[in-house]
């Protein structure tokens, strides 16, 4: 029997999401807000900004000239590029004159390049750069449906010529060269659009088969868009910064989607590796990142810390300690003291406000959590620093939103209620189901996974979870990640994962133990940190490989696993573990975009690794 439906309504419904579609939003808020600054990027070291008014005008003339090289409506586009204004002149473009854009993960192969512009019939094609070119030729012969690539940055490429390739300066000009000779074809096209038209196509990470092409329509979209300004206390004079890939659901929401009701300005990193930079630059005043990127900038402040003078070191201990106290005052839903305010605020004045300003947080109301699991002490570390931290939970298919934690009620442990107009309810099994206007259209060209994910409007999630009496969602794993150990015990190793990443010396781990008599663990280490815990204790390595097989080493991230052991029942606690001798990037089959170990690929490429750990077993 399934469990009774929780939901809630956080503000009171915005009807101006329905009968819109993406475009016709886009164009009468960019016409309202005029020379407001809707985006900035950073051009040889200065911040170049650009207005709505500005966007609007690269978006039509890149939709123009995508009509002028023959793109109809419903047919697609592709993007592979790092975040840029560029990237959203082709989406929105694209969906102007009612077309489909995807995005491409940079980190993609030629070969899997090959397979989404297949599967997606791309008419049109941009990259970012000569890199990302060189892939787009090198398998452009085996997609029959390719007619052009722009490129973005023609740097080394001046002397390039191909018939097939042309600049993003040329599309532009070839658009309003358009629009001079069909004046009113932007306008009619956009008109013609209607909200339950399919939007865009959202890639999933494929961890169990090739890629599957979400279908998102703009009902879906605006929907959530209005849904986050519902949740999210916005105001139009809010700055974000976007560095996540935007082929992926969240950073797409949050980068495109969510402005267009907010009015708040995209700051686009300059690379993931200048991301601690750009944001101590920027100081957003509403983040969102995945928990690598938080347990990163955690790792940060206590490997700074362990450097830190000993008056220093004693001050934060002190102020951190009255930070918790705070946090665990409002996670009881308590009224702090007056002499604990009073304490907190000059801890907050002496110390830790210099800490989150060292983070790039100072000016942020709101940090979003999401894309993966995150510890909850991470979270409160983050609430003693007197940061508001929210976890929000929700995936590709319901368009990156499903519930969110109340600003005024945080529950550690949960991914908190409902979002407005949102039904989530229990299978007999314990899966997690979704229904509201965000379930997607469907997997394209995948009518049997389609029947298989939506069943009566009820959208399968494929987690595992429970839902309290007040509502409170928490996810205990996915369902096909369940461990059941060879005495039959069921673990989810999530939980475990997650203490483990909150180590600043691991960046990753797989629990292992199916059908096995013990658990034990593969891990990743947190690079950058090891290093200095090595080179501050003069332990020989030549490269990474040697540093994982230093004994040193070994013993460092075995007292982090006993440390996390010490929070389980013993059946649950790792037994063996083996760190992973190589450095992986997203590059690599073992990671996601977002940094995630893929638990699947992981199992079968490392088998004799975690057969090792089991031969005396």
């Amino acid at each position: 029997m399934d469990m009774p439906v929780r939901h809630t309504t956080a503000r009171p419904i915005d009807p101006r999401w329905q009968g819109e579609t993406v475009p016709s939003l886009f164009m009468k808020v960019a016409a309202e807000r005029g020379d407001k600054i809707a985006l900035r990027e950073k051009d040889l070291g200065i911040w170049k900004s650009y207005s709505w008014k500005d966007y609007a005008a690269n978006a039509k003339a890149a939709g123009l000239g995508l009509a002028a090289l023959g793109l109809k409506r419903g047919e697609t586009t592709c993007v592979i590029s790092e975040n840029c204004p560029e990237w959203l002149y082709a989406d929105l473009g694209t969906m102007g004159i009612g077309g489909v854009c995807s995005g491409v993960y940079t980190t993609d192969s030629a070969k899997q390049l090959m397979y989404l512009m297949n599967d997606c019939k791309c008419r049109v094609l941009f990259v970012e750069n000569d890199e990302q070119l060189d892939k787009a030729l090198d398998c452009r012969a085996q997609v029959p449906t390719l007619s052009k690539i722009v490129v973005f940055d023609m740097e080394g490429l001046n002397d390039f010529s191909d018939p097939m390739v042309i600049s993003f300066d040329q599309l532009l000009e070839m658009g309003r060269a358009f629009d001079k000779s069909h004046p009113s074809f932007w306008d009619d096209a956009i008109k013609g659009t209607k909200p339950t038209d399919l939007a865009i196509l959202i890639y999933t990470s494929g961890t169990t088969g090739p890629p599957k092409g979400a279908m998102i329509s703009h009902r879906n979209i605006l929907f959530q868009a209005f849904n986050g300004h519902r949740l999210v206390p916005y105001g139009d004079d809010e700055q974000q910064l976007s560095f996540l890939p935007l082929a992926h659901i969240a950073e797409r929401g949050f980068t495109t989607f969510f402005p267009l009701v907010a009015g708040s300005t995209i700051n686009f990193a300059e690379s993931i590796e200048t991301v601690p930079e750009n944001i101590r630059e920027v100081q957003p005043t509403v983040f969102f990142a995945v928990p690598r990127i938080w347990e990163k900038f955690y790792s940060a402040i206590t490997i700074a810390l362990k450097e830190a003078a000993p008056l220093q070191q004693w001050g934060y201990k002190i102020a951190i300690g009255i930070g918790l106290k705070v946090a665990e005052a409002r996670l009881a839903g308590e009224e702090p003291s007056a002499a604990l305010k009073l304490a907190f605020w000059f801890a907050d004045k002496l110390v830790l406000a210099n800490v989150k300003r060292m983070i790039g947080i100072g000016d942020s109301h709101y940090l979003g959590t999401g894309a993966a699991p995150i510890s909850p002490d991470l979270i409160k570390w983050y609430l003693a620093l007197g940061a508001n931290m929210y976890e929000v939970y929700g995936q590709t298919e319901n368009v990156g939103l499903a519930t969110s934690m109340p600003l005024e009620h945080i529950k550690l442990g949960t991914v908190g209620i409902a979002a407005p107009d949102t039904e989530v309810k229990l299978s007999a099994q314990g899966e997690i189901l979704l229904k509201g206007p965000h379930v997607f259209l469907g997997y394209l060209n995948q009518p049997e996974k389609t029947r298989e994910t939506v069943v009566d409007g009820w959208l399968h999630t494929g987690d595992v979870g429970t839902i309290d009496n007040q509502g409170f969602v928490k996810i205990t794993d996915r369902m096909k990640d369940i461990i059941i150990t060879a005495g039959g015990k069921n673990i989810t190793p999530s939980e475990i994962e997650n203490q483990l990443k909150f180590s600043p010396y691991v960046s990753d781990a797989v629990v292992i133990g199916d059908k096995r008599k013990f658990l034990s663990c593969l891990v990743m280490i947190d690079y950058d940190n090891v290093v200095k815990f090595a080179q501050d204790r003069n332990v020989p390595f030549t490269n990474y490989a040697s540093l994982t097989r230093a004994k040193e080493v070994q013993d460092l991230i075995w007292s982090e696993i006993e440390r996390v052991n010490k929070q389980f029942a013993r059946v649950e606690t790792i037994k063996k573990f083996r760190l992973i001798d190589q450095l992986l990037t997203p590059e690599d089959d073992e990671l996601t975009p977002t940094m995630k170990l893929k638990r699947k690929f992981v199992n079968v490429k490392y088998k004799d690794l975690i057969d090792g750990m089991y031969v005396d077993a």
